[in-house]
């Protein structure tokens, strides 16, 4: 089966490329509704599927009838563990098949795992014959759902995308024993569900032994990868589709069950099949950011040089899949001390996996790690700012190795001038407006620079006209950041053509290979690759005019060739040259293809990578009533080279929400008896709104890093997010005196302990 997709509708304005905040190329399309979401392709003859979940956290399915729902008109098929056809479950690829839930038996390993699928002609019809599916469950046993009381089972986790669990560097109690100050605390953090607009959904289809699906995905070739090894085919024989991501923020950068189970059902009753999680369905069976414990230790001398750091993490993981949430890393980079240990430790429960969300272990690890130095600064009578001054590491103290580009000094520089933190008074509640306590509060904000392989194609054509296009393609994602935008500026750029020339499209298998979009690593992996790719474009073209007996250019030197808008010619001689529409009219077909492949080479081993940046917060706290608010956010940010400034500080803005959010609101609260999601919608889980958010202001710093990758980039995808919860508590310790070190920080923490 073929489909007309609207990648291709991609339309792109006028002249500016990278450096410029060029607006979005596929804005138009989003904004008429023209842009299509995996769940909106046309299809004839689809049929819909919707899924039944378990009521109980753990046991066994020991009888379920379906005989009402499959009397429901228009039920194709109500399939059960009882009549699903068993899979091969293969690996392959990086991700593993334990925490799918695809009925190949009859476990519960969750309160909400999938345990049979309605497919129906419509969606109505299948919705009200699932909800007719009578279960019984037997082997039922009381869950172990409190991380907190069973601690004692914890254990090491393998290494994973996190790196090694534990690391340690000098002798950390004799570093305690000469301190003349210590801070000893402990911090958590609750599960968070990412909550995206779009929930998860999937239309598959079967040609033959080919499947095809188009899926909210933020990695495709992974998924690919993953449905082959589930129905044992070969990748090529697996096409995977995702144009359009409405919000992923972690939770699609793994297959989760819905995407095979429509592939399954597709494939049974051989039609094509649309499968969308409700938003219960959204909590439980595709991840969310576990709950962390976070003990911290820090040791400091009169004048605040840190003389030790410990920090022990604990968050829990499913009993079938190990998930590591990487707190602590963070604490290894970011302050230079002789002496520390960092470790982390998982708990399993009878939840479903627990998964990366929005700076997985960065988000709450900067929690505890940064109000742990707000607490050390109180001790010690510092400001804040200057203890993180007198202990900033000029090299990464994990590696030794230099960084690649460092400018959080800067940006402590131009966020305390900009916010006004000279203004921050020592003594807390000593600043009021009435019955309203004001607080200023700060912390820094770091996330590592990832980049990985990553490869693109170029296709340079001419028409009639004299018009030159560009078609770039890569197996990439776009999740609203805007990779669309300045992947078309990178291009642009490279090929010495404008912008309203290129044609970048993404989101599907069959293009040349990209990583998962995640670990704010698209940028500098897919732009580093682009850049190759029409580089070596270009370079293409240049040698082709040089050997052309009918180029002006025939037998120049290759180097003393220049490229720019459309045109080759001598550097030194700008009139001497030709069109590129000129020369590709002269080559078979009128065009000229090129494909790279990128990867990152011995710089990795050189140098530590990292973006940087400060954040600055006012708490207003009501003295009545404990209600917070925040009127202004002042961020300060070294991210390298800024290829877009309008969709970066978008980023940038929209992870600081996520930060007010960690800080205030979100909280997954799940019922110690059942293992249900008890707030497992948008009315009771909450999250930030307008009303909610105050000024924010955020500075990019012209950082230059000419060693992290081929265009000088960082990500900015996920350091938003964080310091900005510390920065909240720690102001709201400014303001009220309350130590909050459990999140959110809701009035009732605040109001049981304010004494000002």
């Amino acid at each position: 089966m073929t489909l007309s997709t609207n990648a291709r509708d991609i339309v792109t304005g006028a002249a500016p490329s990278v450096g410029t905040p060029m607006d979005r190329v596929d804005g138009r399309l989003k904004v008429t509704g023209s842009a299509r979401y995996a769940a909106e392709f046309p299809m004839s003859n689809i049929a819909h599927a919707v899924i039944v979940t378990s009521t109980v956290p753990v046991g066994r399915v020991s009888a379920i009838d379906t005989r009402a729902a499959e009397a429901v008109p228009g039920v194709i098929r109500v399939m059960t563990h009882l009549n699903a056809p068993k899979l091969p479950m293969k690996k392959v690829g990086m991700f593993g098949t334990n925490a799918l839930s695809l009925m190949q038996d009859d476990r519960v390993r969750y309160n909400g795992q999938p345990i049979a699928l309605v497919i129906a002609d419509t969606l109505e019809r299948a919705t009200d014959a699932a909800s007719l599916v009578k279960v019984r469950y037997g082997g039922t046993r009381a869950p172990t759902l409190d991380m907190h009381a069973n601690k004692g089972t914890g254990y090491a986790p393998p290494p994973g995308f996190g790196g090694q669990p534990d690391s340690k560097r000098g002798n950390v109690p004799a570093g305690l024993a000469q301190a003349d100050v210590k801070v000893d605390a402990q911090y958590t953090t609750p599960i968070e569900n990412h909550n995206p607009m779009e929930p998860h959904a999937t239309i598959a289809s079967w040609e033959g032994g080919r499947l095809t699906v188009w899926d909210a995905s933020q990695y495709v070739i992974g998924e690919r990868d993953s449905l082959a090894g589930v129905f044992g085919l070969t990748p090529e024989s697996v096409r995977v589709v995702s144009h359009f991501v409405g919000g992923g923020f972690g939770c699609k950068g793994l297959m989760w069950s819905q995407s095979p189970l429509a592939a399954m059902a597709a494939r049974e009753v051989s039609r094509p099949v649309k499968l969308v999680l409700t938003r219960r369905q959204m909590y439980g069976p595709v991840g969310a950011r576990p709950q962390t414990e976070q003990h911290v230790v820090l040791g400091a001398t009169r004048d605040g040089t840190l003389t030790a750091v410990r920090h022990d993490s604990v968050s829990h993981t499913s009993r079938f899949e190990d998930y590591t949430e990487s707190c602590a890393n963070v604490t290894r980079i970011l302050y230079a001390t002789p002496n520390q240990v960092t470790t982390h430790r998982v708990v399993k429960l009878d939840l479903g996996a627990p998964t990366f969300q929005r700076a997985p272990g960065e988000a709450p690890g900067t929690f505890a790690l940064e109000s742990a130095m707000d607490e050390l600064a109180l001790k010690l009578g510092m400001d804040p700012l200057e203890l993180r001054l007198k202990n900033y590491a000029e090299r990464d103290p994990e590696s030794g190795r230099p960084w690649s580009s460092k400018s959080l000094r800067e940006c402590y520089r131009v966020g305390a001038e900009k916010f006004g933190w000279a203004r921050r008074p020592r003594t807390t509640g000593a600043m009021r407006e009435g019955d309203v306590l004001v607080g200023y509060g700060m912390a820094s904000a770091t996330y590592p620079t990832y980049r990985m392989p990553a490869s693109a194609s170029v296709r340079l054509t001419a028409d009639g006209s004299g018009a030159v296009r560009a078609l770039v393609q890569t197996a990439a994602h776009d999740l609203g950041t805007g990779a669309y935008t300045v992947m078309t500026q990178v291009a642009a750029d490279a090929l010495g053509l404008a912008p309203e020339q290129v044609r970048f499209e993404l989101g599907d298998s069959r293009m040349p290979p990209s990583p998962v979009a995640g670990g704010s690593m698209t940028t500098a992996s897919t732009g580093s690759a682009v850049h190759a790719a029409c580089m070596a474009g270009r370079d293409k073209l240049i040698a082709l005019a040089i050997a052309d007996t009918a180029s002006p250019l025939r037998g120049a030197l290759a180097a003393a060739v220049s490229a720019a808008e459309g045109r080759l010619f001598l550097t030194e001689e700008p009139t001497k040259g030709e069109s590129y529409a000129a020369l590709l009219r002269r080559q078979p077909n009128g065009m000229m293809d090129v494909r790279v492949d990128s990867a990152p080479g011995a710089e990795l081993a050189a140098y530590a990578m990292h973006a940087f940046g400060a954040v600055f917060v006012e708490v207003r706290v009501d003295r009545e009533l404990g209600e917070i608010r925040i009127p202004r956010i002042v961020a300060a940010y070294g991210a390298g080279k800024i290829l877009n400034a309008k969709t970066a500080r978008s980023q940038l803005e929209g992870g600081i929400v996520w930060g007010v959010g960690m800080a205030l609101h979100e909280e997954t609260l799940v019922d110690r008896r059942t293992g249900r999601y008890m707030n497992a919608d948008l009315a009771e889980y909450h999250v930030p709104v307008h009303a909610d958010i105050g000024m924010i202001d955020v500075t990019l710093l012209d950082e230059v890093d000419p060693h992290v990758n081929p265009i000088g980039v960082k990500g900015v995808g996920e350091i938003g997010i964080t310091g900005v919860a510390a920065a909240i508590a720690n102001a709201v310790y400014n303001a009220t005196g309350v130590r909050v070190r459990e999140l959110p920080i809701t009035l009732d923490k605040v109001m049981g302990e304010m004494r000002v």
